[in-house]
């Protein structure tokens, strides 16, 4: 029973090994720059092995998705719902995201912002996987919205609050990475600032 546990805990670590490479490698190159034989060469495993984990370059992909999603929940998600809902939860959410993208927790920036443009067009279950990650993160930041709505801090329509908020977070991101500049980081924090005092409730304190 200990050897076969062991063979598992290995195969484990080898698949988190692998998927970690995969999500830094597709953040640059996009998921069409994924392939067993890349990732078997760049960490030094055989490609049947690599085949035992994931059988095809689709699973690869979706694979990859996942992981990506954890890491990004990791980074933004999980942190910003430390703070507690209202104002002070949808400012944390601003931050964790824009610094998520400066610190370059993938090297290509924002990993979802990269492949879901690569996808967006296309059809199949790579393209539905990053619909449904996007809509799942639009939905978690138009709730937090409404939350400080509901608390009596923001006076506005959470959907299209949630678009612009977004629209800024990815600007930067793209901004940074086709200029290497990042001044945008401090511009959308800015834009991020001014448009939440637009829209704050008299009297509401701001958490900045």
């Amino acid at each position: 029973m200990e050897k076969v546990d062991g063979r598992l805990a290995r195969g484990d670590q080898t698949r988190r090994t692998v998927l970690r490479k995969s999500v830094d490698i597709a953040s640059v190159d996009g998921l069409e720059g994924l392939s067993i034989g890349r990732l078997a060469t760049d960490l030094g495993i055989s490609k049947s092995g690599l085949f035992a984990h994931f059988g095809s370059k689709e699973e690869l992909q979706l694979a990859t998705i996942r992981a990506a999603r954890r890491i990004y929940a990791d980074n933004v998600v999980i942190p910003a719902y430390g703070v507690a809902p209202g104002l002070a939860r949808v400012w944390a959410l601003s931050v964790h995201w824009l610094d998520y993208s400066e610190r370059r927790v993938f090297p290509g920036g924002c990993f979802f912002q990269k492949v879901s443009h690569e996808y967006a067009a296309r059809t199949g279950a790579v393209q539905e996987s990053l619909a449904a990650v996007h809509t799942e993160w639009m939905q978690l930041l138009e709730t937090t919205i409404g939350e400080a709505v509901a608390a009596g801090e923001l006076a506005v329509d959470p959907a299209q609050l949630a678009f612009e908020l977004n629209a800024y977070y990815e600007g930067a991101n793209l901004a940074s990475i086709l200029h290497s500049d990042v001044s945008a980081y401090s511009q959308a924090r800015q834009a991020v600032r001014s448009r939440l005092e637009s829209v704050v409730v008299a009297g509401v304190a701001v958490p900045w």
